[in-house]
Formats: C-alpha cells, sequence, structure tokens
C-alpha cells in the first residue's frame, strides 16, 4: 500500500524549495513529502517504467527482475537516455549478504583507432565523436540484461520483456518534459534517415504534451529479444539492420563488433565510512574510486561541520573533488587494458599525501594542483542523458543500475527499421589527451581510444550497507557531476539524518579540477555565500540541475523512502 508523508523541513532548509522546470531549478521554502513504501520499492527517470517494476515484483519477480524490466521500460518512455543502443553498469547486493557488479559499458569497434578523431593536423574533431555514426560505441545493455537474468533472474525472460513491447506498440502519452526534449533535438534528428521517421512528427509540427507516442518498430525488436535473448540483438534481423545502419553513415560497428561483445562480471568496490559499507562499481567506472577517494581524504582531514551549507564544508569539498578528478584524469581507464593503481589511490598514505597541498582558508588553483604522484607507475596497451533506477524487493535484495546514451539522445542515429538510438560513448575516450570531451573531462593515455576498450565513465550506481543490510541504493545522471551528486546526497542522509527527498534536494555543488570553476545551483546559495567564495579565490558560476538522482533509503523502523530527484521528472512506485 502506498503511503505519503509529510515531512517539515529541518531549520537548516528553512529557505529552500524545489520548483522545477526540466531545464532550469530554482529553491524557495516549503514543505513537502517523500514517498514511502513497506515491503519493495522503485525510483526511476519514469512513472511509467517505475510502475512496471513494482508491479514484476509484485508478481513474484526479485529485485533483478523488476531491474531488467525497468531498463527495458525506459528504452521506450525515455529515449533521450534509456536505451537498448547503449550501456551501463549493474550492482546487486544480496539478501544472503554477497555482491556483485555487472559492467556492460560499451566497447570501442574493432575498427577503431587511436587517432580517428583527429584532423589532418592532429587536432581533435570532436564533433565525429559525438554527432553520427562514427560516434557509436558497441552496444551491451541487452547482453547484460541477458546475463543479469540468467544469474540471478526469476520470472521468465518473456515476462519481463512485455510491458515494454505493450508500451512501444500502444503508446503513451507524452509528458511536457518528453515533448521538449524532443523538440529540442529536431535539427539533429533531421539530418539521419531513421531518427527523422522515429522522432519528427509527420506533419512538421512540435510534440505537445499528450500527444501520443508510438514506436512499432521498437516493439518488433523488442520482441526479437523477447524470443531469442542476446541473439535477437547481437544476430540476426535487428544486427543486420544496425550494420546497415553502420555502412550508410560511415560507422565502424560490424557483425564482428556485436559477435565478440560481452558483459562482464567484476568485483565491486568496497568502501568503509563511519558504521557503513559503500558498495560500487570498479573500473572503467571512475565512480567508486573518486568516492573512494573522497572518503578516505574527508575522514583523514577530520573535519565536521554542523551544517551542510557550512562554507568551511563547501570549500572542503571542493578541494576534495578537484584533487580526486585530477587523479581521474591521468590514472584511470579501462583496466582490463593497462594498470589502473586503485588501489594505491585510496591508500591512507597517498590520500595523506593529497592533503597536504590542501589549504582550510584557500582554493587550490587547478594549474597548480595536478595528479598524485605513484612511484613506478606506468600505462600499458558524459549533455548529460544518463539514466538511473533504484530497486529493493520484499526479501532484502538492492539493485543499482546506471545505463547511458553519453549525450541525450546519443548519437542522434537511430537505426532504420528497428527503432531505437546508438549512443555517442566514444567521446567518453580521450579522443586526443588533454583535450576536453563535452563535459569537459581531460584525460590521458589511460583512457585512449583502443579496438574492444571500455570507455572510462562517471557512472556510480551505489548500494550502502549497515550490518550487511542495504540502508541506501543511489545512483545518478549527470557526466561527471553523478560522481559528487551521488556523494552528497548519500552523505545528507548519514551525516544531517534527512529523509530521503530532502537528502537530493539539498543544493548541490561540482568541482572537477578542470575546468577550475566551482558549479553551484542557481539561484540557491546566499549571495553572500557566493562572494565569500570568490574571495578564497573560486570562479563560482551558478548552474542549472546538476546531476538527478533516483533513491531509495530504508530507515531505522524498516520503512522505504523512495525518492525521484525534483530536477527531473521521474517518480517512485512499490507496495
Amino acid at each position: 500500500m502506498r503511503i505519503k508523508r509529510h515531512f517539515l523541513l529541518a531549520l537548516r532548509l528553512c529557505t529552500i524549495f524545489l520548483i522545477v522546470d526540466f531545464f532550469d531549478v530554482q529553491v524557495h521554502a516549503q514543505s513537502y513529502w517523500v514517498d514511502t513504501y513497506t515491503n519493495a520499492a522503485v525510483s526511476s527517470a519514469d512513472p511509467i517504467a517505475s510502475s512496471v517494476g513494482a508491479d514484476i515484483m509484485a508478481q513474484g519477480g526479485n529485485a533483478v527482475d523488476a531491474a531488467i524490466a525497468v531498463h527495458f521500460a525506459l528504452a521506450v518512455t525515455t529515449p533521450r537516455a534509456g536505451n537498448l543502443g547503449g550501456g551501463g553498469f549493474m550492482v546487486i547486493h544480496h539478501q544472503d549478504g554477497r555482491s556483485s557488479a555487472l559492467d556492460f559499458r560499451e566497447k570501442a569497434p574493432l575498427d577503431a583507432y587511436r587517432e580517428m578523431y583527429l584532423d589532418e593536423n592532429g587536432e581533435a574533431t570532436s564533433q565525429k565523436s559525438q554527432l553520427g555514426h562514427l560516434a557509436s560505441g558497441v552496444p551491451g545493455s541487452v547482453d547484460g540484461m541477458v546475463k543479469a537474468h540468467s544469474s540471478y533472474g526469476r520470472l521468465s525472460w518473456s515476462t519481463l520483456l512485455q510491458p515494454a513491447i505493450d508500451l512501444a506498440r500502444n503508446g503513451y502519452p507524452l509528458r511536457a518534459s518528453q515533448a521538449q526534449s524532443l523538440n529540442a533535438a529536431r535539427d539533429e534528428f533531421s539530418m539521419f534517415e531513421g531518427s527523422s521517421s522515429y522522432f519528427l512528427k509527420e506533419d512538421g509540427s512540435l510534440w505537445q504534451a499528450g500527444d501520443e507516442f508510438r514506436q512499432k518498430d521498437l516493439a518488433r525488436t523488442l520482441e526479437r529479444i523477447q524470443q531469442h535473448g542476446r541473439a535477437g540483438f547481437y544476430e540476426g534481423e535487428t544486427a543486420e539492420a544496425i550494420v546497415r545502419e553502420m555502412e550508410r553513415g560511415g560507422g565502424f560497428i560490424r557483425q564482428e563488433d556485436l559477435d565478440a561483445y560481452e558483459a562482464t562480471w567484476r568485483t565491486p568496490i568496497s568502501l568503509t565510512y563511519k558504521d557503513v559499507e559503500w558498495i560500487t562499481m570498479p573500473m572503467p567506472s571512475s565512480g567508486g574510486t573518486v568516492m573512494g577517494q573522497l572518503l578516505g581524504m574527508l575522514e583523514l582531514s577530520e573535519r565536521s561541520f554542523d551544517s551542510p551549507q557550512d562554507i568551511e564544508r563547501i570549500h572542503l569539498f571542493a578541494q576534495l573533488m578537484s584533487r580526486a578528478f585530477a587523479d581521474r584524469a591521468l590514472y584511470m581507464g579501462d583496466a582490463d587494458f593497462g594498470d589502473v593503481p586503485v588501489s594505491r589511490l585510496l591508500e591512507a598514505s597517498y590520500l595523506e599525501e593529497r592533503l597536504s597541498t590542501l589549504s582550510f582558508d584557500q582554493h587550490s588553483p587547478s594549474e597548480e594542483l595536478s595528479h598524485g604522484e605513484i612511484d613506478g607507475w606506468t600505462y600499458g596497451v558524459e549533455s548529460p542523458e544518463t539514466t538511473h533506477f533504484s530497486v529493493l524487493d520484499q526479501e532484502g535484495n538492492a539493485v543499482a543500475v546506471t545505463t547511458t546514451l553519453n549525450g541525450s539522445f546519443g548519437s542522434k542515429v537511430a537505426v532504420s527499421g528497428a527503432g531505437f538510438l546508438l549512443n555517442n560513448e566514444m567521446d567518453d575516450f580521450s579522443i586526443k589527451p588533454g583535450t576536453p570531451n563535452m563535459f569537459g573531462l581531460v584525460g590521458s593515455e589511460a583512457n585512449a581510444i583502443a579496438p574492444e576498450k571500455r570507455m572510462l565513465s562517471s557512472m556510480s550506481p551505489t548500494i550502502v550497507t549497515r550490518n550487511g543490510k542495504p540502508i541506501i541504493i543511489a545512483g545518478a545522471a549527470g557526466g561527471p557531476r553523478i560522481i559528487t551528486a551521488t556523494w552528497l546526497a548519500i552523505l545528507n542522509i548519514l551525516d544531517y539524518d534527512m529523509n530521503a527527498q530532502e537528502a537530493l534536494t539539498f543544493p548541490r555543488f561540482h568541482h572537477q579540477w578542470l575546468p577550475d570553476r566551482l558549479l553551484v545551483e542557481k539561484n540557491v546559495l546566499d549571495p553572500g555565500l557566493i562572494e565569500r567564495l570568490r574571495s578564497m579565490g573560486y570562479d563560482v558560476v551558478e548552474s542549472s540541475g546538476l546531476a538527478r538522482i533516483h533513491l531509495l533509503h530504508v530507515t531505522p523502523d524498516g520503512v522505504i523512502e523512495a525518492s525521484a530527484d525534483p530536477r527531473g521528472d521521474g517518480g517512485t512506485a512499490g507496495y
């Protein structure tokens, strides 16, 4: 039974209330509620998809079943980020205390090469890595869902695909934000045959809230996946359509790439903070390692703050973020292709060295702050349109999944005859070491392009446990801001006893080393506080909506608080 309870904001939030627009955020004062459930819950970027997951669990499915059903539903209802043509990560905490991590990140095609986005002068041409056929890595989402089901699913594969098939075939009414996002990409869609036919209206008019959105070719593709599993996507009619699309636009993905793709089970990263354990993704996700560095430096700093809005806290956290992202830029990449010194990056002695350069009253300019030094280290040969969903079932199984096309609607290329968009994840490589990608992130040889290599990611699906039981399931969309937003939201609960909705609504900030600027949410921080930060040397930039989080929190009395970030238009469901 769904219960809605109203909570007054704590005194620290008395000046804050979030009024949501898809592309902007403003904050004012008011009280608000958090959804609560007693047995099982889902929080995702789309209310329909969340309801699909809750219904699967009500039928006897477990959290993995629900996650698979939600993933395919999002591929229909949230085409800007949900996908068949992208990839992602899944973290599972099983009721018996075990944890698993599934890497279904995209891979570079076999024909990819290090200099593929450089012009004749050796300069990066980032448009090719962001728009069009050449921007796409080999999709991993379908293989990832198949592997998750074969290992831990309970209900039939067919049952889990049917809701998405029904949504694609029968359609659903567009919300205002969905119509707006489709309209915003119409110029790019018009460049590609499949995208034009699927995402532009036949009469040339703009999409409106309430318009029925049907995707019949996508329904047929989903049916092939339903009937044939992995082979329904990586072989046969769908695979042939992908290869034809690549040939039409000069892309690199061939049948050999589809045949060779395989999602991989990995050992999760486990982090200890106070009395809880954080379980998150290893490489090629940078999220787990960066959060580990942030937590380690925070504890070593031995600082505590009465208020999460304390300027000393914001300053300290920004400096920790900058140092961790500097290390990310040099050291992090696909560990299958070279040494990534994760253990050393998380060692207390190394983090103490990083802290030793920190001033507690002045910003450290990024041009003077580089990565830490690791002796003997050598390396061998994110529009923030990702989507995250969190699931908890009645038995205590927890699943956190983050998937992405990278930019909004990915490469903007839809596969003609198959109805789905392809990713532009190749831009997440260092297309030229030192050259920023669409999120302003720079990288090194560790993240250079190589055939079959997975590109570095900021996706950070995370499960926090206490005494072996899940208490927080979280993750976000938003490029590199995923890491800092997820970290801050979890700390809001652990350190300041916020409920799930407070934790997500609370103002965020972000620093990623380069570019050297401190992002804060628009119209949130007191102007006097911003001026104090500027006097400490920060280039403070106000920005709209720093990431969108979907989070579940289990209270000490066993109530499941479910929150969909008010910066987006997602929703929760459960019973």
